[in-house]
């Protein structure tokens, strides 16, 4: 870019959610910042624009002209970020427009992934769809799969033949035409489409686009000739495999942008020449700028928050500190963190309010709810969000009427000075903070904690320690997916150094910092507005993308070179045109890399040390060995590396100098402007006030002390050191501080502690073996769990919540204490997955470790890791077979397997054991990956030890499993009363059956007063000749699912929560079957039967699909296995909802692009099954009817229920329909291939899934209500890696 205007402004602005932020540089050289609400309509139309104007009238006196338009001549540049795309995506907000998708797939975006948001709401929250209506277009375009398709009407192995159209593609990839574009008939439904709706804006997704493009290019230009005025095509907007993620950002463009352009035409023409001549930029996702005309919805998302990430990384590393940093942004609405160690990191596919965005984007993870945390104590356990106050009504110290939150415990402790805030609170916005509302709030709070104490003999608690403890437990909320953050690269936390900015932030940095080991935080003088200030920071970023499909190979290398050139010519051009010197220019080139058969593809830059025999940009496989074996532990030799996509980011640099301070500290320990009284740990601390801007270069601050500037309050803690660096900035040395002695007496804020304590070790136990891991299902299925027991085996903590694993382990680590009692010796592993000893099914491998304590003969506590391994022998690959009838036949057993003795791996005595396993190598792998992760938690547990003693940390595991039962006797205890209420008695009673007609029958007897339950399958049909048995773990994690949707709200998932329930199952059922019965079944089909039975004995909801749709498809050289999604049960005041998964499984489907490029299959149609929820005043879920075309010889396996009984519906709701499994034949014939079976399949048979729909809620009226009524939780919005890796997890 042209050199700056000096004789000009220069304005950086962040317009956020609640407040917007300026900083102003003057043509002087002064610094002018400025905080107003983003929204005041009252007293004027756009913050930005008032922002600025504010401040050239401050300056000039003559900020606007003769019309009351800003003066754009005194301005040299504008740089914005903004969240004006993240409202209007989550308040869907944005333009109306279509979905323009291949014929069979109209519902494709609905289903996205069939995975449920949240694994415990029965009333499921699916994010609405951004589009209003849909055309379908009947054209199609597959990989050729050349020596793999057995097809007769196309081109085939057998050669010969007319065949499809073959075209090659942007990748290289030959693909056939199938069916071809019918131009006519798209123009005739385009043109009604636009007639009929008005509809002016639409998103282009044809299946395979990515390396195809000639069929979205023809609609595009179509739809342009009809005046279409926004036409987002899916390839254009980001040209990477993967159909549902880039049909999601095809949608995402075409329904914000329209909405951005309104925006940025509305903030211009408040200026004189509607800022034609003023270079005005809008920071993206990336953390790039672009110019204004180029800014568009798919790259706005984390305008804002990416701001504030350029901020700290810019004024941070390698200037204040060596060591990499984490970014703690916490403002009044939501809390984001990130990291920084010299180069910005991204990811390429993030969610955000439940739209998934193929797209770069910086890794802001947004974690907690920030200041606006509601604080609420249930059933005796501090809780810090997730719900949030947001901005409206806010807090109880802002005047609206709000609850009380983190902001008002931080009032409350005197660590907020309403004195120093702006008077912007209130009805009327002009009022101060209000702590009195505060203390009247916390004052109700603590008497209610009080009255629980004292009935359940604990030690009162005063305000000040209420409110403390709701601090604490925040902190430590925020904590763990701090540690999550950077245990998943590998990281040490405890090794970094900690920036923080956001409004509420510097309240908690020294609090956090001493909780994650960190020695430094770094507290910008502009924290308050870093993010606006970033902005000025920033690169001016143009990027360019194209899809590869070549081998990381030298025969390749020139191809590659030849993109990135290209790529990196057009980058250049882009930014050449804007005014930058070429010598301004960087040029950065990355390749998207994977092993070949993976999904895990990391985005790699050039090392710097690279031969002559790399390509001419650098080694990229060097860094992606690096990469691959920092997060995941390991390499895989002799693999071949795939190129997904080449990238070229051009970055045009700013020149933008931070100014040092003039004046230098004349003493070291300066004035305090005042002193107040904090409350801490140790009670109540004489604390030191002083003004930032009072402070020079030096001066010393010891904590504790609160420094003030018009933008933020910075809270030094006792036993911390502040110091003024040369930039103005503050610099806070963490000291040790006082630790609190923690007693074994139950202590409610430290049982909150514990808990996220406890949780925080299986969840790092989980990323090592999600790092160690080698096969898909560990490492990218992420279908495992990893738990914490106590002495005598409970369950203490278990993470994640996979259904079928919550308290199965329990029974697991009971068993072996039951047969080997003091035999067990330090060094010792054991392996187990037979269903007796607590398994659920054999491909599930479960490793204990015992763990011991110096001169304690018995195991302290135990840890354990269970893993599901592709196969472990049996009939069938895959070790799921649907014909299996007795368990030998399900692959290998193990009751109790000495793994490791004296820490020696007996790997010869494992692998005759697992002779019969197809994959041994990988089995081996993921073992010896599962024995690391109990590794680390020992190695966590035994830091908890350190820190507090065995003595306490065993008391709070029991502690915790007494809260977790308190919590479920209270739900037990409301249900009896309202049953006795509704049908004067206490027991309730249900049945339902298998499609054999097995009946699951069940009696519950529950005690009003105590809160205790008797779960009683008596009469439940005998042991089957089949494999539908289900081991007795999988009732026990069926009834704590169920016990767990029915509390509505988190508790800690351990033994505790089946401690009020006496479970009575008869020996020989088909719930606790024979030693040899076969299982499989029983996990994935009779799990779903015992949840449907249990809802329906508290009439809780209608039954869901009741079904995972076991499909298995292939030879002997591949295998491809999926479940498949159906309808969601209604219940009192919400619909269900069709195509996702229910209750005991959230198994995410693969996208049609990958199945369709890596299997011999054609995906003919996936959408919803019309009418197949229950009719009621409350309609059931939708099931899908899925088709798929067999494009060679293979064998096809279906293991599936609910295809004789309907799901039921309640209170008057219609039953909804039961599935069917066609197959029909290449020759016409239609056969039912009824619920379980495996058939070989010819080339061009075609099969034909309609799963269940969910049953109907109470009795369908013509006047049914349309519109959901179900309490929706006002969290704050989660995004980012950590959640992503969330989801995955609760996708299994």
């Amino acid at each position: 870019m042209a050199e700056s205007t000096a004789s000009k402004f220069q304005f950086a602005i962040d317009r956020g959610g609640t407040f917007t932020d300026v900083f102003a540089r003057c043509p002087n050289g002064t610094i002018k910042t400025l905080k107003l609400l983003s929204e005041d309509p009252a007293n004027y139309a756009d913050a930005p624009r008032e922002g600025i104007r504010r401040i050239l009238h401050q300056e000039t006196g003559a900020a606007t002209n003769s019309d009351g338009k800003v003066n754009s001549e005194l301005i040299d540049w504008i740089r914005m970020g903004t969240t004006v795309a993240t409202n209007a995506l989550l308040e869907r907000k944005g333009e109306k427009m279509a979905l323009i998708i291949n014929k069979g797939f109209k519902d494709l975006l609905f289903i996205g992934n069939q995975a449920r948001p949240s694994i415990f709401q029965l009333a499921i929250q699916k994010p609405e769809v951004l589009y209003s209506e849909v055309v379908e277009v009947d054209c199609r375009v597959v990989p050729a799969l050349e020596g793999r398709c057995e097809l007769k009407g196309g081109i085939c192995k057998q050669g010969g033949g007319h065949g499809w159209r073959t075209v090659i593609g942007t990748t290289g990839e030959k693909l056939f035409i199938i069916k071809e574009l019918d131009t006519n008939a798209l123009r005739k439904d385009l043109l009604e489409l636009k007639n009929r709706t008005g509809i002016n804006s639409i998103a282009v997704l044809m299946a395979h686009s990515y390396t195809y493009v000639d069929h979205e290019l023809k609609i595009g230009e179509i739809a342009k000739e009809l005046g279409f005025a926004q036409i987002s095509l899916s390839h254009e907007i980001m040209p990477m495999v993967r159909a549902v993620a880039r049909g999601y950002t095809a949608c995402v463009d075409a329904y914000l942008t329209p909405h951005i352009k309104r925006y940025l035409s509305g903030f211009s023409e408040g200026f004189s020449d509607q800022l034609k001549n003023t270079n005005v930029l809008f920071m993206q996702s990336d953390g790039g700028l672009t110019p204004m005309e180029n800014f568009n919805g798919s790259r706005a998302i984390l305008s804002g928050p990416a701001g504030g990430v350029v901020g700290y990384a810019m004024t941070t590393y390698q200037k204040e500190t060596d060591l990499p940093v984490i970014g703690f942004d916490m403002g009044g609405t939501s809390t984001d963190v990130s990291r920084y160690a010299g180069t910005l990191e991204h990811v390429h596919e993030a969610t955000t309010a439940g739209i998934t965005i193929q797209a770069p984007q910086l890794d802001v993870n947004t974690v907690a709810a920030g200041g606006g945390s509601i604080l609420t104590f249930r059933s005796g356990l501090f809780c810090a969000g997730p719900e949030s106050a947001g901005a409206h009504p806010g807090p109880a110290c802002y005047r609206k009427g709000g609850p009380i939150a983190v902001t008002d415990a931080n009032l409350a402790l005197g660590r907020l000075l309403p004195e120093y805030f702006p008077k912007i609170f209130g009805p009327n916005e002009n009022d101060a903070l209000d702590r009195d509302a505060t203390l009247k709030e916390f004052k109700k709070t603590t008497d209610d904690i009080n009255d629980f104490l004292r009935s359940s003999g604990g030690t009162e608690m005063t305000m000040e320690e209420v409110a403390m403890g709701f601090i604490d437990v925040a902190n430590e909320a925020m904590c763990r997916p701090i540690r999550a953050l950077t245990t998943a690269r590998g990281y040490d936390t405890s090794h970094h150094a900690l920036a923080c900015f956001g409004g509420a932030g510097a309240q908690h940095a020294c609090a956090i910092a001493r909780s994650l080991g960190i020695h430094t935080v770094f507290v910008h003088k502009y924290a308050g507005i870093l993010s606006a200030y970033g902005m000025a920071l920033a690169d001016v970023v143009h990027e360019s993308q194209k899809p590869c499909a070549l081998n990381y190979t030298s025969e390749n290398f020139q191809s590659l070179d030849d993109q990135l050139d290209s790529l990196g010519e057009i980058c250049k051009q882009k930014l050449v045109s804007q005014g930058f010197e070429e010598a301004q220019i960087v040029l950065e080139p990355y390749l998207h890399l994977r092993y070949e058969g993976t999904d895990c593809a990391l985005m790699c830059s050039p090392s710097q040390q690279s031969q002559s025999s790399d390509t001419k940009h650098g080694d990229f496989m060097k860094t992606f060995l690096e990469r691959y074996q920092s997060e995941f532990g390991f390499i895989i030799p002799n693999r071949d590396i795939v190129v997904d996509d080449v990238r070229v980011r051009g970055a045009a640099r700013t020149q933008f100098s931070e100014q040092n301070l003039t004046d230098v500290a004349s003493n070291k320990y300066p004035e305090a402007e005042k002193t107040v009284q904090i409350y801490f740990e140790a009670g109540y601390k004489e604390s030191k006030v002083y003004r930032l801007s009072n402070l020079s270069y030096g001066h010393t601050i010891i904590g504790p002390a609160i420094i003030m500037d018009n933008l933020s309050t910075i809270l030094v803690e006792p036993d911390c050191t502040a110091l003024i660096t040369n930039h103005g900035d503050i610099k806070i040395t963490i000291g040790s501080g006082i630790a609190r002695q923690i007693g074994t007496a139950l202590d409610s804020i430290q049982l909150s502690i514990f808990s996220h304590r406890f949780m925080s070790i299986a969840e790092q136990m989980g990323r090592i073996l999600q790092r160690t891991s080698i096969s898909v299902n560990i490492k990218e299925r992420l279908d495992f769990s990893c738990a914490l027991f106590g002495p005598d085996g409970g369950l203490v903590s278990n993470a994640p919540h996979i259904p079928v694993h919550l308290g199965a382990m329990q029974e697991t680590v009971q068993y072996q204490i039951q047969v080997r009692g003091d035999t067990l010796e330090e060094g010792d592993v054991i392996l187990s997955n037979h269903p007796k000893a607590g398994g659920s099914h054999l491909p599930d491998l479960t490793v204990i470790t015992p763990v011991f304590h110096k001169g304690i003969r018995r195991p302290i506590f135990f840890v354990a890791s269970r893993g599901h391994h592709a196969d472990i022998g049996g009939i069938t690959p895959g070790s799921m077979p649907p014909h299996s009838t007795h368990l030998n036949q399900e692959g290998a057993a193990f009751k109790s397997f000495l793994l490791l003795h004296k820490n020696q791996l007996r790997e010869e005595e494992l692998k005759h054991e697992l002779r019969d396993s197809r994959n041994l190598t990988d089995n081996l792998s993921d073992l010896k990956a599962q024995i690391a992760a109990n590794q680390r938690g020992m190695q966590l547990v035994g830091e908890l030890i350190s820190s507090y003693g065995l003595e306490v940390v065993q008391a709070y595991m029991m502690h915790i499993q007494s809260n977790a039962e308190l919590a479920v006797r209270d739900m037990l205890k409301d249900i009896a009363q309202r049953t006795e209420e509704q049908t004067g008695k206490s027991v309730l009673n249900a049945v339902d059956y298998m499609d054999d007609g097995s009946p699951i029958s069940l009696e519950i007897t529950l005690c009003k007063d105590t809160g205790d339950a008797i779960f009683d399958f008596t009469g439940t049909g005998p042991e089957v000749w089949g494999n539908c048995n289900a081991p007795r773990a999988i009732t026990l994690s069926a009834l704590i699912y169920c016990l767990r949707c029915m509390v509505g709200h988190d508790v800690p998932l351990n033994q505790g929560c089946l401690k009020p329930v006496k479970t009575i199952i008869p020996v020989g059922s088909l719930l606790d079957p024979s030693e040899n019965a076969a299982v499989v079944g029983g996990n994935v089909l009779t799990s779903q039967r015992i949840v449907d039975v249990v809802f329906k004995a508290f009439e809780v909801c209608a039954a869901s699909q009741g079904c995972m749709n076991n499909v298995t498809l292939g030879e002997s050289a591949w295998g491809y296995y999926e479940t498949v999604a159906g309808g969601s049960g209604a219940g009192p005041g919400w619909h269900g909802v069709g195509g996702v998964h229910t209750h005991m499984t959230n198994t995410r489907i693969t996208d049609l692009e990958i199945i369709e490029r890596r299997y011999p299959l054609l995906l003919n149609m996936f959408n919803l099954r019309p009418e197949s929820g229950g009719k009621g005043k409350w309609v059931g879920g939708d099931g899908v009817r899925r088709e798929i075309v067999f494009r060679r010889k293979m064998t096809l396996s279906v293991l599936t229920e609910r295809r004789a009984f309907q799901p039921y519906g309640m209170k008057g709701g219609e039953e909804g329909m039961r599935g069917i499994n066609y197959l029909k034949r290449n020759d016409g014939r239609v056969i039912n291939l009824g619920g379980k079976t495996s058939v070989d399949v010819e080339p061009g048979d075609v099969f034909i899934l309609f799963t269940p729909g969910g049953g109907g809620y109470g009795k369908p009226t013509d006047d049914d209500t349309k519109e959901d009524t179900a309490a929706v939780s006002k969290g704050f919005v989660e995004r980012g890696s950590i959640y992503e890796y969330k989801r995955a997890q609760e996708s299994v």
